[in-house]
């Protein structure tokens, strides 16, 4: 339908008239662009993969500091709420004021709750280290998602993924490193990991200068896009939006199951150590990373909607038979599961991006707050669950979540032409 495609086309023209005279002009700044591409999934690389090592020394915690269940949901909850309630102020301060130099400060916070992390004498200091943490992931992934929008080149599906992939491969490494470092050696040897985040720092400084001078872009780009008289009604967005987020929660939710609580559910239901069971959260991790780089490529070819509808209700069958197999089968199905779910992220923000141009900082603030707000609430219910009914029962629980997928339905249609979207009637 040409007359209902045309508009959203031109709000994407100004963008890609900028690209196409930066590649005309200077093509250098292309390469430039895949660096600065590469560097910034490699901070978040960095930032996950510390961040990550929370979760992976919760029987280290547990065991220190005779912690239930719910003391370690209380952990992740403030961790995640910390994170998910700063993330969409950040972004939206940002989209107006945008700061180069914040994606640093943010990896500083992170770089003190590690510390504090390590030092830690009591419960309470584990918060204020979690809070800190969190602090710093709210600042950062606002600003970084930015930076990787900026240097899509408007292939932004996979930018996100390429940004993404970082951030789950982080995820995957940190409990391999705390099986081999932390956990056998003690709390203190976290300080090390701090040596990351000044890595990070390091390279994030690099990237502020490259960031300052697309500001000036971004800026036009925002305005255009701001000018462009929107194809739904905002009533029509905000159904979407909700559509959206409760995909998220339905992704997130699950995915708390087992980032959370996977390790002891092996521990408990097939006799595992706490140094074997990293070993099968590992390659559930590693398969999340796997499914992120296909979902944001995949979605500009076919659509983001089909991505949607294939990684969330497409993964239910997997997650309906889990509690039933043995660990063998454990293992291949939550490999099989975490490469299929993780691949709706990228494509749901992408989505919601698209949903509301020109305030690319508030919807990934939105978007990555409520992710991590959802894994934060779900690691503090599922926690009381286990200990009122067993780990085993979780997820039992949790195989439906996946069903919530038939929501898809309700979003609105995307047309696709050449990488580009454009909301169909």
């Amino acid at each position: 339908m040409p007359s209902s495609a045309s508009p959203a086309r031109d709000s994407a023209a100004p963008e890609q008239a900028l690209i196409n005279v930066a590649a005309t002009t200077a093509p250098e700044i292309e390469t430039m662009r895949f660096k600065i591409l590469g560097a910034i999934s490699f901070s978040h690389f960095l930032n996950d993969l510390m961040q990550s090592l929370l979760l992976a020394i919760y029987p280290l915690l547990k065991g220190t500091f005779a912690l239930s269940f719910a003391q370690i949901g209380l952990i992740t909850l403030t961790y995640q709420i910390t994170a998910s309630l700063l993330q969409p102020l950040v972004g939206l301060h940002t989209d107006r004021y945008p700061k180069s130099y914040s994606l640093a400060v943010g990896m500083g916070f992170t770089f003190i709750g590690l510390l504090t992390l390590a030092v830690a004498p009591n419960y309470t200091m584990l918060l204020v280290a979690s809070a800190l943490v969190g602090t710093g992931s709210s600042v950062f992934h606002p600003e970084a998602s930015r930076v990787a929008r900026l240097a899509s080149g408007g292939q932004h599906g996979l930018a996100q993924s390429v940004f993404q992939v970082g951030g789950n491969a982080g995820s995957a490494f940190g409990p391999v490193l705390a099986a081999w470092i932390i956990i056998p050696h003690g709390q203190r040897t976290i300080a090390w990991f701090s040596l990351a985040a000044l890595l990070a720092m390091f390279i994030l400084v690099q990237i502020a200068g490259w960031y300052r001078h697309a500001q000036t872009q971004h800026i036009k780009q925002r305005d255009a896009q701001r000018a462009v008289k929107p194809l739904l009604s905002p009533r029509k967005v905000a159904g979407a939006l909700a559509v959206l987020m409760a995909l998220v929660f339905s992704k997130y939710f699950y995915l708390t199951s087992l980032t959370s609580y996977y390790t002891f559910y092996l521990m408990q239901k097939f006799q595992l150590t706490a140094q074997a069971a990293q070993g099968p959260l590992f390659v559930f991790l590693f398969a999340v990373a796997a499914g992120t780089v296909l979902g944001g490529p995949i979605g500009d070819r076919i659509g983001r909607k089909r991505v949607i509808w294939a990684s969330i209700l497409g993964v239910a069958p997997f997650t309906l038979l889990l509690p039933h197999v043995d660990l063998h089968w454990t293992i291949i199905l939550t490999f099989i599961i975490g490469f299929i779910i993780a691949s709706a992220f990228s494509a749901i923000l992408v989505f919601a991006q698209e949903l509301m141009p020109g305030k690319v900082g508030m919807v990934s603030g939105l978007f990555f707050g409520f992710a991590f707000g959802m894994g934060g609430i779900g690691a503090a219910v599922l926690g009381k669950v286990a200990d009122l009914h067993g780990i085993v029962y979780v997820y039992h629980l949790c195989a439906y979540l996946p069903l919530l997928g038939v929501l898809t339905i309700l979003l609105p249609d995307l047309g696709n032409k050449n990488g580009r979207y454009a909301l169909v009637k």
